[in-house]
């Protein structure tokens, strides 16, 4: 049985963590940014994880405290967590808030 690596080339570990927001969550705006070149020699970054930066707009955000639409975001990356995904800054907002 051969085991096919994963591919953490930084626009594909992108594409997959925006491909889980899009899916999980329906954003009608999503915009991940790439942060992890601040961070080099930071002990995350020697791991292999990333720093991102995401504003996220959802529906499903509305009537939410603020922990709880952070939840969903993390539930929706979370086996990237920890060794793909070091640390995620997150803005999450309903539409009725733009």
């Amino acid at each position: 049985m051969t085991h096919t690596p994963v591919n953490n080339s930084p626009e594909t570990r992108m594409e997959r963590i925006r491909l889980r927001l899009e899916t999980a969550l329906a954003p009608l705006e999503c915009v991940l940014e790439d942060d992890s070149a601040r961070h080099r020699g930071h002990a995350g970054a020697a791991s292999g994880g990333g720093h991102f930066n995401l504003r996220i707009i959802s529906s499903q955000f509305e009537g939410l405290r603020l922990v709880m639409r952070h939840r969903l975001v993390y539930d929706s990356v979370h086996d990237m967590m920890h060794n793909e995904i070091h640390a995620l800054a997150i803005v999450a907002l309903a539409p009725s808030e733009v």
